[in-house]
């Protein structure tokens, strides 16, 4: 017998078993059959180790142990979607795209309740697997996802190819690995989501293999490279590659089709062998995704109804004060325990003051609990028919809970304000928002270990971060933390003095500097020592600046305290330069606004880019403050509007002239 060639058969014998059972639910062998393939495989293998082939079923049943996630940086990043949970807020969708002259299809997809993958082949071959992240920088998970089943181990063609979908657990698993901890005296899984993503960041992969987790890949990030003109192309691609794709996705030609589709996976999602958290709309045309574009964090063609939230009865027994990083004293009800959506629920913001006196909330009251998206739990109102005359009526605290200081409030904000700078709770969040991810994004320095930090005084200011090593033998002594542990977060901590400027500029939590604003500010200074000595005029100037963001930059900066800090950080290492890329000089572009529209022979992403680099602003609309408007073919109202204001107005021939 040629034993290369049987080990060869049984490979593809049972890898087209695995695809037709597991992803095309229809079994073509029967499972003793299979068993008996699987056999003679291992039986060979073991023999021949020589011939084991990277694809190899066999390989999928885990074993191997990290000591450690690899980062991983996606080449395009991996966007979150906005959200809506409204029909009116679904509509409203449609009339932005639609005020873009794009009158589109959409597809339409259920939204899986479990963890974003991105899934990477060479030659047809899984040569990594990386988690969603903060979009940028992922984890690599590749040993846990060749476990899974539904994920092919080598595609139907020898290309290079990149997908993205979702890694979630099935109902039936979800209660069978509950029943089985259940009887274990094991602390059960609150929901699939948190049963997924946490099988998939084991370091053992044989941990993920036994938790039988699936897939669905829903996204390709780059169409265009396979000749394909429309999501519903792609998805029908990805799928002839071998992949699982959701037969529940609907191409649709109108929003009132895409609310039907809401309506019906609304009222037939408990049916499902799976969760879903709402339905995912996208625009089906590839060009017209490119002509809407981006906002910082979303794609502009695409977004996610999310299901009204379920609501549940429990009791308020105590309404608490926390203090933000800006001193913003926030209201929290506090109540009694109660299960909602797989996890337990004790506490809910109830906003601020105006919205706890509006609903008449007073403790002892039954409210109604939501989670908000699904996701974060909210007070909705109290049930008043269920009063007996003990509940005590909301009242303001006037002095901050942590340092006693007098709060303030201005005549047109809702919000109370802790004055105090050297608040300690205002403190702890600004270090938590400084160590953030969207920051100096400093893994393992979490909000517990700051708190925790801070009493114990290791943790006073943003520099006290980078002299944490004076503390390694003490932490070393606390409860949870070991050699590995310390050693670990010292690590990330080093790690992010190599940031560029934007991240730094974010975590110093300047008023109205979000993470879009602080890179503009780090584009346009290229060093922290020139925004510090920059005017407000100057700062007035640049695109989406204004008065108020440039006023706060110029007050920060005012203050000997914050500069102090901000030596200290230089003079311990942390980088100050933007170490993006450098815009190029050019007058028809630098520190102009342009608009795109009509079709053009370039991409339109590949046009942004490029004025971008030129220290060029693309925006979507025009108006009087837009310098250029660039016209393709067919370019409806936005060419009409820049004749009407006199608006310079580039064909292609002219763009390309100038990127010259």
């Amino acid at each position: 017998m040629d034993i290369k060639k049987r080990i060869n058969e049984l490979v593809d014998i049972i890898n087209k078993a695995d695809y037709d059972y597991h992803t095309l639910d229809n079994p073509t062998i029967t499972d003793q059959e299979y068993d008996k393939y699987i056999r003679e495989l291992f039986d060979l293998e073991s023999n021949y180790p020589q011939y084991i082939r990277s694809d190899s079923p066999t390989q999928r049943i885990g074993g191997e142990i990290l000591s450690e996630f690899k980062k991983v940086i996606h080449n395009i990043p991996m966007m979150s979607l906005s959200n809506v949970f409204s029909e009116e807020e679904v509509r409203n969708f449609d009339d932005k795209i639609k005020k873009e002259g794009i009158n589109p299809q959409y597809v339409c997809e259920q939204k899986i309740d479990g963890l974003s993958v991105s899934l990477k082949y060479k030659n047809g071959k899984l040569v990594s697997a990386a988690t969603r992240g903060d979009g940028v920088v992922g984890e690599d998970i590749t040993h846990n996802v060749r476990t899974i089943r539904t994920v092919p181990l080598k595609i139907n063609k020898d290309i290079d190819i990149e997908v993205r979908g979702e890694i979630y657990m099935s109902k039936k698993v979800f209660e069978s690995i509950n029943k089985i901890r259940l009887e274990n005296n094991k602390p059960l899984l609150q929901n699939v989501r948190n049963a997924a993503a946490g099988s998939v960041r084991q370091l053992d992969s044989s941990v993920a293999a036994s938790r039988k987790l699936d897939t669905f890949i829903y996204h390709l990030p780059d169409p265009e490279d396979y000749g394909l003109n429309t999501h519903n192309e792609a998805l029908n691609f990805m799928k002839a590659l071998g992949f699982k794709v959701n037969s529940n996705n609907k191409l649709v030609n109108n929003i009132d089709e895409v609310m039907e589709y809401i309506n019906y996976q609304t009222m037939n999602r408990s049916k499902l062998p799976y969760e879903i958290d709402g339905v995912v709309i996208k625009v089906n045309n590839i060009d017209e995704q490119r002509r809407l574009g981006y906002t910082a964090k979303y794609p502009k063609w695409a977004t996610a109804y999310k299901f009204p939230a379920k609501e549940v009865l429990t009791k308020l027994e105590d309404i608490i004060f926390t203090v933000g990083r800006t001193g913003q004293v926030t209201p929290n009800a506090v109540l009694d325990p109660v299960l909602i959506q797989g996890s337990t629920v004790r506490r809910a913001t109830l906003h601020n003051e105006a919205y706890v006196l509006d609903n008449d909330i007073r403790i002892g009251d039954t409210v109604s609990i939501i989670k908000a998206g699904d996701v974060i739990p909210a007070v909705l109102g109290p049930i008043s028919d269920r009063r007996d005359g003990s509940e005590k009526k909301f009242k303001m605290i006037k002095y901050c809970p942590i340092c006693n200081a007098k709060l303030i409030k201005k005549e047109d904000q809702a919000d109370w304000f802790c004055p105090n700078d050297e608040c300690p709770a205002r403190n702890i969040e600004s270090l938590i928002h400084f160590a953030s991810r969207d920051a100096m994004n400093i893994d393992g320095l979490g909000e517990r270990i700051i708190e925790d930090f801070y009493n114990l005084k290791y943790i006073q200011t943003f520099s006290d971060i980078y002299l944490l090593s004076n503390h390694k033998e003490d932490i070393k002594e606390l409860e949870g933390y070991g050699e590995k542990s310390v050693n670990n977060l010292l690590d990330a901590i080093e790690n992010s003095k190599k940031n560029s400027l934007e991240k730094l500029l974010f975590g110093l939590g300047i008023k109205q500097v979000g993470s879009k604003m602080a890179k503009t500010l780090a584009i346009q200074y290229k060093t922290l020592d020139n925004l510090i000595n920059a005017t407000f005029d100057e700062l007035n100037n640049i695109y989406d600046v204004g008065d108020v963001i440039a006023e706060s930059i110029i007050n920060y900066f005012k203050d000997d305290k914050n500069i102090k800090e901000i030596n200290k950080l230089k003079e311990l290492g942390i980088n100050m330069i933007y170490l993006g890329k450098e815009n190029k000089e050019n007058k028809n572009i630098t520190n102009k606004t342009f608009v795109i529209t009509g079709t053009l022979s370039m991409e339109r992403d590949k046009i942004k880019e490029m004025l971008e680099s030129y220290g060029g602003n693309v925006t979507t609309s025009v108006s009087a403050k837009t310098d250029v408007v660039i016209v393709g073919d067919n370019p409806g109202s936005k060419y009409d509007k820049a004749i009407e204001l006199g608006i310079t107005i580039w064909n292609e021939e002219e763009l390309n002239k100038n990127l010259k």
